[in-house]
């Protein structure tokens, strides 16, 4: 009894909802009605609240514990919070039976969104329970919403009678097969063995492979059901699961460290597995047998590779920002099925080339393959670098081992700006003055010789109007010559007409959004531009996602056209976040909008006023003295309170202030007043040249007491050069140095004196905060508002 009181009791019969409404579930996922959870909740097994924090928590509104009435009270109040305790287990797992056939499988939940009385399967979960599609074409009928009583597979024989699983209320029944779903907790798993059911298999290659399938599809695993795991867009590999631990039927693999061993299903297998493991290692990339390796290419380099029919070679060429000119790819060769494909490594681009999605490609059957991009191409905004792949088409022939015989090409990259067909066109008009054209095969011939060629000709020579291309009448190359209906492409063999058509009239299937297409062109040409399924590089999540996700809205939403902005970027910029400049919440979509006012309003602020005393670091405030110029610090020592209109009595102040500081100094060890003895002894080398007598002294301080205009209503702009304090002379000589590291050319913005000084004055003297507050809040020198 005690054992069951902690264990979720629940089942239900539910009818299999068809697969085109479970579209998005994969692995062994399941969507249940909402009526489900409600149930489940209901017979959840109690929690109880620890005795510790329940006892310092009061539930009641008057507890006293001395009054037995209110103590009964609060007794009752916790035992309503206990039972409000009810949780259900994680995760939860559930087991999943067939009633007509009696298959089982284990599954784990995705959500609880399903209509009423129905479950959605994954296409795994229909499959493992023998339910294909054409059960659903046949609507089943049932007067009764009731569930017949029935023996539920899994429930453990005891001699008493199953009970009926209930009844989910519901206005109509769908059609369809039944299941029935149980509450099942699986235990932990600590061991998998899978035996593939295919030969050729790399233990080595799968192990983060299905860590990552197991961890994003799978909450259970079933012992003895199939596991299908894709190794590319349209290949897959399957394995039989053949044992766990714990031992049972099946096992949970979530929150768990599981220990996997792939083991070959005999020993036939076994040793197919290592002939073509051999084989495989033998055509590895960089050997004899094998394609090139690729890597990073440099313009001018001319590259001799080769590569194996079917495969891909890939190169990277990384120096964009170094050339102006047309950017020239060319890739030479013998064989017409090696085609060449390039495209950019962009925030919009973020996938290889491949022969069903590049931006830029050759398919001709020619010798040579080769294309220009230029500077302005809009394809290269914002690009990192190119990529560029070679790819062999594998031919159909019945000789397999011709088709793994390497083909070799030679790739060159450079910089061209002459025009194209210009030096075609100046070799076709050369010809001498007297020389007549053949109007059976277009060529110059001399005058004097043209019956006699033209005869020739004639009997043996045929002009195709279609190509301009002459052909002898009998050659096999005539005999095969063909032209494309629907373009002006053209060949002289089968094999190149057969080529043609697979490469641009055949449909293909884009594998990413199941759209169809004619030719390899147009489907590349959907893949890089609006299929949804297309990996960019988000601008707000900074993750690989696709441009389109089954919730986001249309490309053709207005939205979407004006913001400039992908699918999954215009619903992943609508999160908000804090502005680090004001702290207001702002869309990531707006934030750059947001930012550039915050760049007006830098730009457009006026320049702080300083104290004008050449030692202070502080701007003036509401206090000090501001038709002086000089801050509250550095006016306090003049201040009388004495009428003074005409400002004489404040000029002898400060004259006698300056002879002060010249004659006997301030006395103040971080003093570096050029205009104190103290500050001059510290800035020459002999402390005996800071003495001077009155008469230099007065020399000295006379132009600079002269050049004041103290009078109160007007304002003053002549330096002083008084002692200050501490914290006044630091900040000054950390706005000093930054404004020095702004003139020196060292890469730092420069900055007017008076933001150094308002910047060192924010920040508190700290070096860091006051480059930060600058380049926040500051506009450099020569930047203007655009």
């Amino acid at each position: 009894m005690a054992e069951n009181e902690n264990t979720l009791t629940w089942f239900a019969q539910l009818a299999v909802a068809p697969p085109q409404r479970a579209p998005r579930l994969t692995g062994d996922k399941i969507t249940l009605p909402q009526s489900a959870l409600e149930q489940l909740l209901a017979a959840a097994p109690l929690q109880a609240v620890p005795n510790s924090s329940n006892a310092r928590v009061q539930h009641s509104d008057t507890f006293d514990p001395f009054n037995p009435h209110t103590f009964a009270a609060e007794s009752r109040a916790r035992q309503q919070i206990e039972q409000r305790q009810q949780q259900l287990p994680h995760p939860l797992t559930f087991r999943i039976v067939n009633p007509e056939n009696g298959r089982f499988v284990y599954a784990g939940i995705r959500e609880f969104s399903a209509p009423e009385n129905e479950v959605a399967l994954s296409s795994l979960l229909r499959e493992s329970l023998e339910i294909s599609d054409d059960d659903f074409t046949t609507p089943e009928t049932q007067e009764s919403e009731e569930v017949p009583d029935m023996e539920v597979d899994g429930v453990e024989g005891n001699g008493h009678q199953t009970p009926t699983p209930p009844t989910i209320p519901t206005t109509s029944t769908p059609a369809g097969p039944r299941v029935t779903v149980h509450a099942k907790q699986l235990p932990k798993g600590t061991y998998v063995r899978l035996r593939p059911l295919e030969a050729g298999y790399d233990p080595e290659d799968w192990k983060a492979l299905l860590e990552r399938h197991l961890r994003d599809n799978f909450t259970t695993l079933t012992v003895g059901e199939i596991l299908t795991v894709p190794t590319s867009r349209t290949e897959s590999f399957r394995f039989l699961l053949d044992k766990v631990y714990p031992e049972g039927e099946g096992i949970c693999v979530v929150d768990t460290d599981l220990e996997v061993d792939i083991v070959a299903l005999s020993e036939e297998q076994a040793r197919e597995t290592l002939q073509k493991r051999l084989e495989r290692a033998a055509r590895a990339p960089g050997t004899t047998a094998g394609s090139s390796v690729g890597g990073v290419l440099t313009l001018g380099e001319n590259v001799a590779a080769q590569v194996l029919p079917g495969e891909n070679v890939d190169y990277e060429l990384r120096e964009l920002t170094k050339h102006e000119g047309t950017l020239r790819i060319e890739l030479l060769t013998d064989d017409p099925t090696v085609s060449l494909f390039a495209s950019p490594l962009s925030a919009r681009q973020r996938g290889r080339p491949r022969r069903d999605m590049h931006v830029w490609g050759d398919f001709s059957a020619e010798g040579s393959k080769k294309f220009k991009i230029r500077p302005t191409n809009i394809a290269l905004e914002g690009a990192e670098s190119i990529y560029i792949s070679a790819y062999a088409e594998i031919e159909d022939t019945e000789d397999e081992s011709s088709q793994r015989v390497p083909v070799k090409y030679n790739l060159r990259i450079s910089i061209d700006d002459s025009e194209d067909g210009a030096e075609a066109e100046a070799e076709d008009d050369e010809h001498e003055p007297d020389d007549v054209q053949c109007q059976n095969c277009r060529r110059w011939v001399p005058q004097r010789t043209l019956v006699l060629h033209e005869n020739f000709c004639l009997r043996n020579n045929i002009f195709c109007p279609q190509c301009h291309n002459v052909f002898q009448k009998r050659s096999p190359e005539w005999q095969n010559h063909w032209h494309c209906p629907h373009d002006s492409s053209h060949g002289t063999d089968a094999a190149s007409k057969i080529h043609h058509d697979s490469i641009f009239h055949n449909n293909y299937e884009c594998t990413d959004c199941s759209s169809n297409f004619e030719g390899l062109p147009a489907l590349a040409l959907h893949r890089t531009n609006e299929c949804p399924g297309k990996l960019i590089m988000c601008q707000f999540c900074h993750l690989i996602v696709p441009q389109k996700g089954d919730s986001d809205p249309d490309f053709f939403d207005p939205e979407v056209l004006v913001s400039g902005l992908t699918p999954h970027e215009l619903v992943d910029g609508g999160r908000t976040t804090e502005c680090h400049l004001c702290g207001k919440i702002i869309r990531l979509r707006d934030m750059n909008t947001h930012l550039r006012h915050h760049d007006l309003e830098r730009l457009s602020r006026p320049a702080p006023r300083t104290c004008l005393n050449q030692n202070c670091g502080r701007t003036l405030s509401n206090t000090g003295n501001k038709s002086l110029g000089l801050c509250n610090i550095c006016f306090g020592p003049l201040y009388v309170d004495t009428h003074d209109p005409e400002g004489k009595a404040l000029r002898r102040r400060i004259e006698r202030r300056y002879l002060s500081q010249m004659m006997t100094g301030c006395g103040k060890a971080w003093c570096q007043n050029e205009y104190c003895k103290n500050g001059k002894q510290k800035r020459q080398s002999a402390p005996e040249a800071a003495t001077m007598s009155v008469a230099e002294i007065m020399k000295v301080t006379r132009p600079l007491v002269d050049a004041l205009n103290v009078k109160p209503e007007e304002t003053n702009t002549a330096p002083f050069y008084f002692c200050t304090d501490e914290t006044g002379q630091h900040r000054r000589n950390l706005a000093d140095m930054i404004y020095a590291e702004g003139t020196t050319g060292d890469g730092d913005k420069a900055y007017d004196m008076a933001w150094c000084v308002a910047g060192a004055e924010a920040a508190g003297g700290d070096l860091e905060k006051t480059r930060e507050w600058l380049a926040k809040w500051a506009p450099s020198r020569g930047e203007t508002v655009r």
